[in-house]
């Protein structure tokens, strides 16, 4: 086993190190630059796995077609979801001038809860 222990400068709320096990023991296969940033990176897609399923289906059954091509189609519905939300916090957070990724997805998914209603009672048009 292998023990990497590291800072992560610049990062408001960082712990004062951090320590990464693995059991990649070669330093020159595997720098501990790398698997540190690696790390992070993986947490990050972590978190969009958990918005999607969790906050954004509600806990509800993520997946509910029986036929693989109506599974498909819900797993990318979700994904458009997913960006479209992603896109407006970005424009969000770019109008207040702070990053993207400090904002709340959760909070995001419940104002648009909130709002949505109100849309769709508006009568098309034409």
């Amino acid at each position: 086993m292998r023990v990497i222990e590291y800072t992560l400068k610049g990062i408001p709320d960082a712990e004062s190190s951090y320590r990464l096990m693995t059991s990649w023991l070669d330093p020159i296969e595997a720098p501990a630059v790398e698997l540190a940033a690696l790390y992070h990176q993986r947490w990050a897609i972590e978190s969009s796995f958990d918005e999607l399923k969790t906050h954004l289906a509600e806990r509800r059954v993520v997946l509910r077609s029986k036929r693989l091509e109506l599974v498909e189609q819900e797993f990318y519905a979700l994904l458009l979801v997913h960006a479209a939300i992603r896109h407006l916090m970005t424009e969000a957070a770019a109008q207040t001038r702070q990053a993207a990724q400090d904002r709340s997805f959760i909070h995001a998914v419940r104002v648009l809860h909130r709002c949505l209603p109100a849309v769709a009672a508006i009568p098309p048009s034409g």
